[in-house]
């Protein structure tokens, strides 16, 4: 497409050098991918910086480079006047905004439903992707689990492990139209807010879940880390709002003006959805549910009492955009598990292998509470530091899980660049009475999980969690394919199991 880049205010230009017009075949930001005629956008990162792939991408045929360097721009005009240079104040929000144009505003045409907080995103975004589409609205998602569209998962390398680059998901957007979806569900992270990934449009309804200590490797200060996930919230057009939540619930009451719903456990909060009575059966849980005065019963295939919480949530998501509680009510049972969130596999003999990623110290907190509810023999517990994340939250880990399962096995995902032994050394060092539990250590997961089932005896659970995602691990920049299930399936390979 020729895009005129003069009509374009919202990229913020300082200034521009040669044509105001190129034709546009794909906007790139790794010079890596950039083709003939791509326009190259030069992204500051943690460990580089775009500016210095300004010849490669221009090499490679780009006829449109976007900068916030003066200096390395200017040094560029000269020997390449057929191409266009713009200055810009921020490269990623410009990405944004051009993302949206290239994609010929598909964005406009979703139900956008974006999630945020520390913990249940990923629960949270497939919950609304899955009550959605049993209310009628095709609807797709975005996130930790890959990218969806209503009717199946796409084979597309993901640019980041939660919410794309802003390039990235304007493609999508375009995608899940074309396939004719309505809607798209997605997981929004507080680093993807700061870095202008989700800039350049509106969502219809935010959702928060909660919030504690996360990415201070990235954020460095929790109150950097708050005003990004408020980002969200003031540029929605209605928000759900856990008001369960002294983290940020008060901050997002205070900067909302939109129309919004708030949900709680406490019978006795103001809240518009509240849950009580929550009962457990061996296929799920049921609870009341109070709305407008009057009180719900619902029975769901789902596990675990915080989940209850995500659910509510949906919900609060779907009557927002006007979907009838009536309607809500009739597909609720037909709910599903999600892949690795509290996602139960049994067995041989009565075992019971729970998969949830929780990689917070209050993520492991409640799952582990959780699993303590089904029936069992003992609770053989798997903990990890990740690698590529902040190292003061491993001690933590370990904090979080003493003396609450009678075996914990304590390995790493993601070492990165780092030893793994290292890892698990930090994560150990959260102990302050080790004798409490039995205790295992493993230098990948692969062997950690072996373990947990090898220690594993009839009628007992294993839990396994902290951050693998993605399906793979990521070691000194390669991305290793990784699956727990098929380490399960393959160690009771004599054995059938059902999920």
């Amino acid at each position: 497409m020729d895009i005129h880049w003069t009509h374009l205010p919202l990229i913020n230009m300082l200034q521009i050098y040669g044509p105001s017009t190129q034709h546009t075949s794909g906007i790139e930001y790794d010079s890596r991918e950039v083709q003939y005629q791509s326009a190259f956008f030069c992204i500051i990162g943690e460990e580089t910086d775009g500016h210095i792939y300004i010849e490669e991408a221009i090499q490679n045929g780009a006829s449109t480079v976007v900068g916030s360097d003066k200096a390395q721009i200017e040094s560029y005009v000269h020997a390449y006047p057929y191409v266009t240079f713009l200055l810009v104040h921020d490269s990623r929000e410009a990405l944004a905004h051009v993302a949206v144009e290239f994609n010929f505003h598909a964005c406009d045409e979703l139900i956008k439903i974006g999630v945020t907080g520390t913990n249940g995103k990923t629960t949270v975004a497939t919950y609304v992707r899955d009550l959605f589409n049993l209310v009628g609205i095709p609807c797709g998602m975005l996130g930790t689990n890959g990218i969806y569209t209503s009717t199946e998962k796409l084979s597309i390398k993901k640019s980041t492990p939660t919410t794309p680059m802003s390039s990235d998901l304007q493609t999508v957007f375009n995608l899940l139209v074309t396939s004719g979806d309505k809607a798209a569900s997605m997981e929004v992270s507080s680093i993807a807010l700061d870095q202008h990934r989700v800039s350049g449009f509106e969502f219809d309804v935010a959702i928060h879940t909660n919030f504690s200590e996360e990415h201070m490797e990235y954020h460095k200060t929790l109150d950097h880390y708050k005003m990004s996930k408020l980002k969200l919230f003031k540029q929605s057009k209605a928000s759900v709002i856990n008001l369960d939540d002294f983290g940020m619930g008060q901050d997002i009451l205070q900067v909302v003006q939109k129309p919004f719903l708030t949900y709680s456990k406490n019978v006795d909060s103001s809240a518009h959805l509240i849950w009580t009575n929550i009962q457990h059966q061996s296929d799920g849980m049921s609870f009341d549910l109070l709305y407008k005065g009057e009180s719900h019963r619902i029975s769901v295939p789902i596990f675990g009492e915080y989940n209850v919480a995500n659910l509510v949530s949906a919900i609060g998501a779907a009557l927002l955009i006007g979907v009838s509680l009536e309607d809500i009510l009739f597909a609720l049972p037909k709910m599903q598990q999600v892949d690795g969130r509290f996602q139960v596999i049994h067995g041989p003999e009565s075992r019971k292998i729970v998969l949830d990623y929780a990689h917070t110290p209050v993520a492991l907190d409640a799952i582990m509470k959780a699993v303590r509810k089904l029936p069992h023999n003992r609770l053989i517990t798997l903990i990890a530091g990740i690698g590529i994340r902040d190292f003061a939250k491993m001690p933590k880990m370990a904090k979080t899980a003493e003396g609450k399962a009678e075996v914990i096995v304590v390995t790493v995902d993601h070492p990165g660049n780092n030893n793994p032994w290292v890892v698990v050394d930090a994560v150990l060092s959260g102990f302050e009475e080790p004798f409490l539990q039995e205790v295992h250590t493993a230098p990948s997961r692969k062997e950690a999980v072996i373990k947990a089932l090898e220690v594993s005896q009839p009628g007992d659970i294993v839990l396994l969690t902290s951050g693998c995602i993605n399906g793979c691990q990521i070691v000194r920049g390669e991305h290793i394919p990784h699956s727990d299930e098929q380490i399960i399936n393959d160690f009771f390979s004599k054995t059938t199991l059902s999920v």
